[in-house]
């Protein structure tokens, strides 16, 4: 079943965004407390990454994006601080960073997500359902 255009857009919580960004990045939680100097420990990156810590420290997030080579305003804004800088009206295009560009994707799985992509285009019923 094809998403509906008023359905809100899903969007991964900052934990499930975290955590996913340091599984592709080969890090377990206390390789991120080495790498960060203890600033960030392996308890507190459990918790945020099990959603018990939903607006951690921005210098906890600050030192996140660093290690992870990801954006700082959008853990910002994944975590609450900020808002989101742009809205858009119907039918313009997001703008936004691609949802796996912070994954060290190789060409062979970059090639299957556009495909897989095309796959669920093709199946979107003529009116917008």
């Amino acid at each position: 079943m094809a998403k509906k255009s008023d359905e809100p857009e899903v969007k991964l919580t900052l934990g499930q965004y975290l955590a996913s960004i340091r599984e592709d990045r080969d890090l377990s939680q206390r390789d991120v407390e080495k790498a960060t100097g203890k600033v960030v420990s392996n308890a507190y990156l459990s918790q945020i990454e099990n959603g018990l810590i939903k607006k951690p420290n921005p210098n906890i997030l600050h030192a996140l994006a660093e290690l992870y080579a990801v954006s700082y305003e959008d853990l910002m804004e994944r975590a609450g601080y900020i808002a989101p800088t742009r809205s858009r009206s119907a039918g313009q295009r997001h703008g936004r960073v691609a949802t796996f560009a912070e994954h060290n994707l190789t060409d062979e799985e970059e090639a299957k997500l556009v495909e897989f992509l095309g796959y669920l285009r093709s199946r979107k019923k003529p009116g917008g359902e």
